[in-house]
């Protein structure tokens, strides 16, 4: 039995306004937590992106989110979003969300069915190839 998805809402970093996960019920969603001081994140992130600019399916939506409190300024949340991310980003609020995925470390990747149900936690071991086959095997 799955874990229903908790709803959530937190604003974006890199445009204006709030991301609502329950507006996206009916798509899957995969959600990256990351913080701009970790190396780990500077290798996944570029990855995510690279899949984020090509891919053609409106029933997937990615979105990062910045763990706020885990982060040494919110200055270089901000500016590591505008320099290397185009995908939805968004703040969390200290770490709210991350904590309700019970996220160990970061990167971490949650993926969310189009019930709103969470399939697959991935952390920072976890490779792209991985990340990948696990939505394909929901679509």
């Amino acid at each position: 039995m799955l874990l229903q998805s908790a709803n959530f809402v937190l604003p974006y970093i890199n445009q204006p306004g709030t991301f609502t996960l329950s507006d996206y019920k009916g798509k899957i969603i995969i959600l990256t937590f990351w913080v701009s001081w970790c190396p780990d994140c500077s290798t996944d992130l570029p990855k995510k992106e690279q899949i984020y600019r090509s891919m053609n399916d409106n029933n997937i939506e990615m979105v990062t989110i910045n763990v706020t409190e885990r982060e040494r300024s919110h200055t270089d949340a901000e500016n590591y979003t505008a320099k290397f991310l185009s995908q939805p980003t968004l703040k969390d609020n200290g770490r709210e969300v991350y904590d309700f995925f019970q996220c160990e470390g970061v990167p971490t990747t949650v993926i969310i069915n189009q019930h709103g149900e969470i399939v697959r936690t991935f952390g920072e071991k976890d490779t792209i190839m991985e990340i990948i086959e696990a939505i394909g095997a929901i679509l």
